[in-house]
């Protein structure tokens, strides 16, 4: 069974450590947890708590370099970070909660047209989309293989690539609060992050060595 960290654990561990971090990894650990505390205290908002994982997540990911280039890929952001945290997770916390705890939920997001970027596309008529249920299946095919390889960073990549489009959703005001319509993904979707963000936020602690970028908004006197 995989232990599940939480927002007073973690903050416990900051504390104890904080003075040893650089000080732009400390901000990002500092703004992270303080999001993941605030997405526990949701309750049964699955909405409220998956917007607030989300910003926990950039709060830990994004670089300055990613606000400094219109043509920087968020995907490919994202793939760098994951890259970094699965490098450092000795103990393979992402690999056994993907592959143990959540494995069919991330199966069910990833079967789940709805959250698939060119389903959306097409639906909306945009060109070159028409073969949107072929580039589903190939993405389908192609998540198998990296799930069966044991290849975390890959996995990571295809089911944040969903999560990314959910998040879409309910920032810009695609779905409305609470509804039925997408609550399977909803909900799916905050477990998975609710057990992943704490994790991130974890190895980045014990690792503060790390390069993980420079926040585009640090404190400013």
């Amino acid at each position: 069974m995989v232990d599940v960290l939480d927002h007073a654990t973690l903050k416990a561990k900051q504390r104890a450590i904080r003075d040893g971090f650089p000080e732009t990894m400390g901000l990002r650990a500092h703004r992270a947890i303080s999001w993941i505390g605030r997405a526990e205290a949701c309750g049964d908002d699955e909405d409220a708590r998956f917007i607030f994982l989300w910003i926990a997540f950039n709060a830990a990911y994004a670089d300055e370099q990613e606000f400094q280039s219109a043509a920087s890929s968020e995907r490919a952001a994202f793939v760098d970070y994951f890259r970094r945290v699965v490098t450092h997770d000795k103990n393979r916390r992402i690999y056994k909660a993907l592959w143990q705890r959540f494995s069919g939920p991330v199966r069910m997001l990833m079967d789940n047209r709805y959250v698939f970027n060119p389903f959306w596309q097409h639906h909306n008529g945009i060109d070159g989309f028409e073969d949107w249920e072929e580039k589903f299946r190939a993405s389908l095919r192609s998540f198998a293989q990296a799930f069966q390889a044991g290849d975390s960073v890959r996995v990571l990549s295809f089911v944040f690539d969903r999560l990314y489009v959910l998040r879409n959703q309910l920032v810009h005001g695609g779905s409305t609060w609470n509804s039925g319509v997408n609550r399977a993904q909803v909900r799916d979707g905050s477990a998975i992050l609710a057990f992943l963000m704490p994790v991130f936020v974890d190895l980045m602690m014990d690792n503060p060595q790390e390069d993980w970028g420079r926040p585009f908004y640090p404190v400013v006197d």
